[in-house]
């Protein structure tokens, strides 16, 4: 055939202006007969140059891409009307272009001839290799994965399961199952809660779910669910969930452990409830019965003065009195400090033991300086604890001084406001601290006097740290013992000072 009267006709001038590549070969020499404009641009020959090259001149080396083999496929074409290969050219640079070929026999006028459609596909080829390496990734990765993909749609009926899904919930075809139906009560609720809440746009949504096999097992679940819309193809809420069981198996031990410590706590703690009854009540109790005794001698005389009689029994109620908020106030320091307290002026505190203090230092004759701020020192305290400890303190301070005899007594009582706290300071000219170390003195086993056991010291410091605050001690100069007692200071406190709502104590910062 003439390879001129082809290009001159117009269904050849047609064909060139394609963007798709066209070789036209002899059907029967296999010589190129014409090349359109892209096939030209993309071997980057001439239609000239193109006309006496063979397959092995413009294909790649690779044996898969022999001159025979390509010979044949174009007879394939010749004998059978169409064949369809991979064939690798090579340009004229030495480049290799991977394409899609489709070898096409055509009978003309002047002969048969095979038409050769390609295009490059290098790019595809590269593309469709990373989607199957990622699909494989990813299919490894599902096969093995810990989680379980569980897509289920508005009424909790599963869509779509992963094979991990499966193995993890012990239920080979979940496919159609309504999820919920495999869940306790309380977590299908919580299921129903869940999916309602989850639609598009918003954000991951995390569930425990009660979840149980097959076999009569029951396990634990933890995951997240979302709402997914994958371009049609699959829609619904999808629940990335893993199994929980051994964690929350040790959750609940902790949960019953816990219970019983707070058992053996509340023991320990009615424990320590007594120790600080027999000590701090003892004292208001033995004033009263004193001032009982003194009222029953009084009546054997009865000359005395009406007067007497009622100081007497007064001041006995008063002490009774006090022996009853302090029992009050270890009751609640046993059950749950915060339901007893309240925001009080630390000032108000410290004249409410004003008169106990003054009785008891008034017979060892010792001086009692009271020393308070001007401005209001609100702090979040329990007032009957804080002043007893107060109170402790101070009469702790009269009997060391009772000691000493042959120097003028005093004990001052002095409070300030620090920037973010308030302190009460109780200083005394005593003996000051025979302890040699002053942190072992809140211990429980320090004490100075004769028949003391140390409880109140060690009370004191529980009270005040429970409180958030500190208590310390160091000596005066040139004698005497300083105890400082420091509470955490209230910001704004509301004008009318009540209760306030607050967390455990003991999170809060000295």
């Amino acid at each position: 055939m003439n390879g001129r009267e082809l290009v001159d006709t117009e269904l050849a001038r047609l064909v060139d202006s394609l963007r798709y590549c066209v070789l036209v070969h002899d059907a029967v020499t296999k010589e190129i007969l014409w090349a359109n404009q892209a096939a030209c641009d993309l071997l980057g020959f001439t239609l000239e140059e193109l006309k006496p090259l063979k397959a092995n001149h413009m294909s790649s080396p690779a044996r898969e891409y022999r001159r025979e083999l390509g010979v044949a496929w174009l007879q394939e074409a010749v004998d059978r009307g169409v064949s369809t290969t991979e064939w690798c050219y090579r340009s004229r640079t030495g480049t290799d272009v991977l394409t899609e070929a489709v070898a096409i026999r055509v009978d003309l006028d002047a002969g048969a001839v095979v038409l050769v459609q390609f295009r490059d596909i290098a790019a595809e080829k590269a593309v469709q290799q990373d989607l199957s390496r990622t699909s494989s990734r990813l299919e490894t990765f599902l096969r093995h994965l810990g989680e379980g993909i569980v897509v289920v749609d508005d009424d909790a009926r599963v869509v779509f399961a992963s094979q991990s899904a499966a193995r993890l919930l012990g239920i080979e075809d979940l496919q159609g199952r309504c999820f919920r139906d495999h869940c306790d009560a309380r977590s299908a609720n919580e299921l129903r809660e869940l999916l309602l809440h989850t639609a598009p746009g918003r954000p991951l949504r995390g569930a425990r779910l009660h979840w149980q096999r097959p076999t009569g097992e029951w396990t634990w679940l933890a995951g997240t669910c979302q709402y997914i819309d994958l371009e049609g193809d699959l829609q619904g809420h999808l629940l990335l969930l893993h199994d929980i069981t051994d964690r929350v198996e040790v959750e609940h031990q902790h949960w019953r452990d816990t219970q019983y410590l707070q058992h053996l706590a509340r023991y320990n703690a009615m424990g320590d409830m007594a120790m600080a009854i027999a000590h701090e009540v003892s004292q208001p109790i033995t004033a009263a019965g004193n001032f009982v005794a003194g009222v029953r001698s009084r009546l054997a005389d009865l000359d005395a003065p009406s007067s007497d009689l009622s100081f007497g029994l007064e001041h006995a109620l008063r002490q009774i009195d006090r022996a009853s908020r302090i029992l009050t106030a270890l009751r609640q320091y046993v059950t749950r400090l915060e339901q007893a307290e309240r925001v009080n002026d630390l000032n108000d505190v410290v004249a409410e033991i004003e008169y106990f203090v003054t009785l008891r230092a008034s017979q060892h004759d010792v001086r009692v300086t009271w020393d308070l701020a001007s401005c209001p020192l609100p702090v979040l305290c329990e007032s009957v604890l804080i002043g007893q400890v107060l109170t402790n303190l101070a009469f702790n301070a009269v009997d060391e001084l009772a000691r000493w005899g042959d120097r003028e007594r005093s004990l001052t009582i002095s409070t300030r406001r620090l920037q973010t706290a308030v302190e009460v300071v109780v200083a005394d000219n005593g003996g000051g601290l025979a302890h040699p170390d002053p942190a072992k003195i809140f211990d429980g086993a320090f004490t100075s006097k004769a028949h003391g056991n140390g409880i109140g010291l060690a009370l004191a410091h529980r009270i005040v740290t429970r409180h958030g605050g500190t208590i310390r001690v160091e000596a005066d100069e040139p004698h005497g013992t300083v105890f400082v007692v420091r509470l955490p200071l209230v910001d704004d406190p509301d004008p009318e000072w009540g209760p306030l709502a607050i967390a455990d104590p003991q999170t809060r910062s000295a």
